[in-house]
């Protein structure tokens, strides 16, 4: 798995000019699942996140979870991050999971996150979306389930 993890004041998913979802404090996480991705990924991905010591604490250091801050999380599928721009000029998705793989696994990261007692929304799945943020400082990083934590 694949993920863009961004320190937010707010954020918000919009779909057909519907809001779906939208938190305050926390993180906005852009999730790609991967063709060789796995339930442990998933996990293990989740916590990870959590556990990121990325809000400031009293000093303005960078030494709080969300946990540790109550914020919230807000997960959107984005299925671009697979894309592999290395050859040519159009990305290729090949290495991306199937949709019916990339949901399921998807939707176990999101329970992974509600069963750590963190407030979770969700953008809608294969929609087209308008993804909305106030970025926190900014604070972004990049994260992959397949490369050394």
């Amino acid at each position: 798995m694949r993920a863009v993890i961004q320190r937010v004041k707010e954020s918000k998913v919009v779909v057909n000019d519907q809001d779906v979802a939208n938190i305050g404090k926390g993180l906005l996480v852009l999730l790609a699942v991967m063709k060789d991705d796995t339930e442990e990924d998933a996990r293990h991905l989740a916590q990870k996140i959590i556990e990121l010591r990325i809000f400031e604490d009293e000093n303005g250091k960078m030494n709080r979870s969300l946990q540790e801050v109550s914020g919230a999380m807000l997960v959107v599928s984005q299925f671009t991050l697979a894309g592999d721009c290395r050859k040519g000029r159009r990305p290729s998705f090949d290495g991306a999971a199937d949709p019916v793989t990339a949901r399921s696994l998807y939707g176990q990261f999101v329970e992974n996150v509600r069963s750590r007692k963190i407030p979770t929304q969700t953008g809608k799945f294969q929609a087209m979306m308008q993804v909305h943020l106030v970025n926190d400082g900014p604070v972004t990083l990049l994260l992959d389930s397949h490369k050394s934590f």
